[in-house]
């Protein structure tokens, strides 16, 4: 089996805002989940419905790959980004018109030449930060959000707190 072309196809489906073509990439019962999802999908409907809601949102979305892939007999790993615009609200946040690049990585069981279970790896804080929603690391914003949240200010001659 051709890791290479089934990792090619996965990416595809992300990018092709057809949902359609999850159909010849997973398996009926794939399992997924990634940092947006509160528990695991099961199901090519709901799968194929987180995709929806991303190109919704992002109608210029696409997964390409960074990086060497790996493989095993039934694993791969793929080192990817998903960049797009945010130009529709998503789970209650407004439309920022700011362009995102995000890397990840999603780590998958694959049987009978198909995705069964998908994992994909990415900060989701830094996602937060590049639409504008969270601070910047190392701002005053995000010292700020620390010091509430008792972590306090780290550094010689600094406040900080729990002591």
């Amino acid at each position: 089996m051709s890791f290479e072309g089934l990792i090619d196809r996965w990416e595809a489906a992300w990018s092709s805002k057809d949902p359609e073509a999850f159909e010849a990439v997973c398996a009926t019962h794939v399992h997924y989940e990634d940092s947006t999802t509160s528990e695991p999908l099961e199901g090519l409907e709901a799968l194929v419905a987180h995709a929806q809601r991303l190109w919704a949102a992002f109608p210029d979305a696409r997964l390409e790959r960074t990086g060497e892939r790996l493989s095993s007999e039934r694993f791969f790993a793929a080192p990817c980004k998903l960049l797009g615009t945010h130009r529709a609200a998503l789970e209650g946040l407004p439309a920022s018109n700011r362009f995102v690049v995000v890397h990840c990585v999603v780590y998958a069981e694959v049987q009978n030449e198909q995705v069964f279970r998908a994992r994909a790896f990415f900060d989701l804080y830094d996602a937060a930060v590049q639409l504008g929603v969270l601070p910047g690391h190392g701002s005053l914003g995000e010292k700020a959000l620390l010091m509430l949240r008792g972590f306090g200010l780290r550094g010689p001659g600094r406040i900080t707190g729990g002591e």
